[in-house]
């Protein structure tokens, strides 16, 4: 598989303020209510469910906050209806950029993404248009001096992974999205911390940004991901770690 998440590794090492944080806890509670609404509150039982949950404990969210969003999706609480879409487009030198969004008013949330676009010289383009550049995959990131090769290699494939690799000075380990969870559980018992752990969208080749365009790219996914009606953000978009370092 060529390409990798490099915005996963940017996201992680820009960090979060406490707005950004409070944004985060928003966009985890929404995908907790969708899942429990459409695969109910057992999380043993509803695979989505269960990851929602681990990216949210993943945050340090309160367990009372995990479990009103359960109840808001099956009924328990009152709740608002979220709806989920897939946006498309293309931003600085072409590159694509793949969106999931959970709204309570679609065209609010299309209007909102596709100014976004325009304002950072990209354009959100029709349905199917970039999401065949993309694999879903989960997708966990170490730091290369943490742990040595041979320890990861054996613990992850071992696990169910399908390829460990080294990119940008991390150690990047690849699986299926059903087995996700049992190569983090046992990547867990290494005690290393991750750059990233996550079920993503994997692009399979990746476009060049370098100079303007780089910059704009952060921009254009940084006000993308401050929308409230979008809950992930994907690119191939490969930015030099300079640029990435001083958005």
């Amino acid at each position: 598989m060529s390409g990798h998440n490099k915005w996963a590794s940017i996201k992680h090492k820009k960090g979060a303020n406490d707005a950004k944080r409070g944004k985060i806890f928003t966009k985890l509670i929404k995908e907790i209510t969708v899942a429990a609404r459409m695969g109910g509150g057992d999380q043993n039982g509803n695979p989505r469910l269960r990851a929602a949950v681990l990216a949210a404990r993943a945050e340090n969210m309160p367990k009372d906050n995990i479990e009103r969003g359960i109840k808001k999706g099956t009924g328990e609480l009152e709740g608002v209806h979220y709806e989920e879409s897939v946006y498309e487009g293309y931003g600085p030198g072409g590159a694509a950029v793949l969106i999931e969004s959970l709204s309570d008013n679609k065209n609010r949330a299309v209007a909102e993404i596709r100014h976004v676009f325009t304002k950072n010289n990209g354009s959100l383009g029709t349905g199917g248009c970039v999401a065949w550049m993309f694999k879903k995959r989960g997708y966990i990131a170490l730091d290369r001096q943490a742990v040595d090769e041979e320890t990861l290699m054996e613990k992850a494939l071992e696990a169910g992974a399908e390829d460990v690799r080294e990119e940008d000075g991390s150690w990047e380990v690849i699986t299926a999205p059903e087995d996700f969870e049992a190569v983090k559980k046992v990547l867990d018992e290494l005690k290393v911390p991750y750059i990233a752990a996550e079920v993503t969208m994997l692009p399979q080749n990746t476009t060049a940004l370098a100079g303007k365009e780089a910059e704009q790219m952060v921009r254009l996914m940084d006000m993308l991901e401050d929308c409230d009606d979008v809950q992930k953000v994907y690119t191939n978009a490969d930015i030099p770690d300079d640029v990435a370092n001083r958005a």
